[in-house]
C-alpha cells in the first residue's frame, strides 16, 4: 500500500511491490493523457449482478453511493473539480449522474434491466492504463485488526506515533525512518513520549504505516482504532520489490502472504528491509471511525477503489474487470474473473499513474487474506450521464 497520502490508509499489496471521453464527438479543450473515448465496452465476464443474490452487496453499493454524494456537496469537492482537467467533467455531472444511477439501481428488477438502462443513459470513459492500451494493474488493501496495547511492555514493544509539535514546521528532507523509529523499531530518544499505541509484532507495526489506519484489540480487552495523521516528506519504496531486485523473493510469485513467509522465514532480514522504507506515517486515535477515504467517506468493501485523485475524478462512478479472489467449494480462495460498480473514493502515494487501482476489500483477517492475493491486470471505466 502504498503510502497514505492526505488520507487513512490499509493494508495493500502494493507493500509488497510489487480515458475519459464521452461516445459524442465532444472534444475536450485539454485532454488528459489519461483519458480515452470508448464506446460500450466488449465485457470479458458477466455484469455486476448488483446484489439480486445477496441484498446486503446491494446495500453495500447504495451505501457507497450515498458516500460520494455526501463528498459531492463539500467545499473539498468544489475546489478539487474547479482544476480537474477535463473541462467536460464536472462535479455537477458527476452528482448527476450518480443520483441517477441511485434511482436505477433501486428501481431495476433484474440485472439485465439495469445494464440496458446504463446502455443506453451512460457514456463510458476509459483509463488508458500502464500501457496506453487500457491494461490496468489491480491491487486490494484492507483495514487490520492487530494485538496491541496502551502501555509499553516486554511484549508490546513497537509504538505508532502522533505527529510532533511544530511537524509542519519541520525543515525539507524530512528524518526517514531510520531517523526515527531507530533500526528496531522500537524509537529514538526525539520521539519520545509521542507515542499512541504500542503493537508487539514490528512487521504488523510497519504494515500500519503502509496501511495509514487500523482497528486494534487491546490487551486490555478493549478496541482503539488509529488513522492517519501526517507524513513525512521522504519517498515511499515497496519492500516486496526491494526483496525482488535482491533476488530474495520471485516477481511472479509475491503476494503478501509470501512476504509475511519470507520474514518469519529470514528474521533477521526484516529490520534492514523495513528501514529501506523512508517513508513515515503519524497517527491519532479515531474513537471507532470506520475506515476512511482520501475524499473523507467511509470506504465500503468491494465497492471503493483507490486511483490517483491527479488523473481520476474523486467520487465518481466507475466499474472494474479485473480478478478477485473467493473462496471455492473447499473454502480455498481463488481468483475469480470479476466486474463490479464501484466508486472512487481513495488514493494514495503508491497509486500513481492511470494505470494502477487499489480495491477495499473490508476489515479483518479474511479480508486481509483476500485482499494480499490481488495482484491482477484488468480495465478501469467511468460512467457520467450523456
Amino acid at each position: 500500500m502504498k503510502d497514505p497520502s492526505a488520507k487513512q490508509r490499509f493494508v495493500r499489496l502494493v507493500l509488497v511491490g510489487l480515458c475519459l471521453f464521452p461516445l459524442s464527438r465532444t472534444v475536450w479543450a485539454n485532454p488528459s493523457p489519461a483519458l480515452r473515448p470508448v464506446s460500450q465496452p466488449q465485457l470479458a465476464q458477466a455484469w455486476d449482478t448488483l446484489g439480486w443474490d445477496d441484498l446486503e452487496d446491494k446495500r453495500s453499493l447504495l451505501r457507497a453511493i450515498d458516500g460520494s454524494l455526501r463528498y459531492l456537496q463539500t467545499p473539498a469537492a468544489a475546489q478539487a473539480y474547479r482544476n480537474y482537467p477535463v473541462p467536460s467533467i464536472t462535479r455537477d455531472r458527476v452528482r448527476r449522474s450518480l443520483l441517477r444511477f441511485r434511482t436505477l439501481v433501486e428501481t431495476s428488477q433484474t440485472p439485465a434491466q439495469l445494464q440496458a438502462a446504463v446502455k443506453r443513459e451512460f457514456n463510458w470513459y476509459k483509463a488508458t492504463g500502464k500501457d496506453g492500451e487500457g491494461t490496468v494493474s489491480f491491487t486490494g488493501y484492507f483495514e487490520p485488526t492487530y494485538a496491541a496495547s496502551r502501555t509499553p511492555s516486554a511484549e508490546y514493544r513497537y509504538p505508532l506515533y502522533r505527529p510532533p509539535a511544530g511537524f509542519a514546521n519541520w525543515r525539507t528532507p524530512h528524518p526517514t525512518r531510520l531517523e526515527l523509529e531507530g533500526l528496531d523499531g522500537r524509537g529514538t530518544p526525539r520521539m519520545r513520549g509521542l507515542e499512541v499505541v504500542w503493537l508487539r509484532d514490528r512487521f504488523e507495526a510497519f504494515l500500519v504505516h503502509v496501511q495509514g489506519s487500523a482497528r486494534l484489540q487491546l490487551a486490555d480487552g478493549g478496541t482503539m482504532t488509529v488513522g492517519f495523521a501526517g507524513k513525512t516528506d521522504r519517498p515511499y519504496s515497496s519492500i516486496g520489490r526491494e526483496l525482488i531486485n535482491d533476488g530474495k523473493v520471485p516477481e511472479e510469485n509475491l503476494s503478501l502472504p509470501v512476504l509475511k513467509a519470507y520474514f518469519r522465514a529470514n528474521p533477521d532480514e526484516l529490520n534492514p528491509y523495513l528501514s529501506r522504507n523512508q517513508s513515515f506515517v503519524f497517527f491519532r486515535e479515531t474513537h471507532g471511525a470506520p475506515a476512511t477515504g482520501s475524499i473523507g467517506v467511509p470506504v465500503i468493501a468491494e465497492r471503493s477503489i483507490a486511483t490517483d485523485k491527479s488523473l481520476m475524478p474523486p467520487g465518481a462512478l466507475a466499474w472494474i474487470q479485473t480478478q478477485i479472489p473467493y473462496p471455492n467449494e473447499n473454502g480455498v480462495l481463488e481468483p475469480r474473473p470479476t466486474s463490479r460498480y464501484v466508486l472512487d473514493q481513495d488514493t494514495g502515494g503508491a497509486i500513481k499513474g492511470a494505470g494502477r487501482v487499489d480495491i477495499f476489500m473490508g476489515t479483518g483477517t479474511h479480508a486481509g487474506d483476500r485482499a494480499g492475493l490481488i495482484n491482477h491486470p484488468g480495465e478501469l471505466y467511468y460512467l457520467l450521464l450523456k
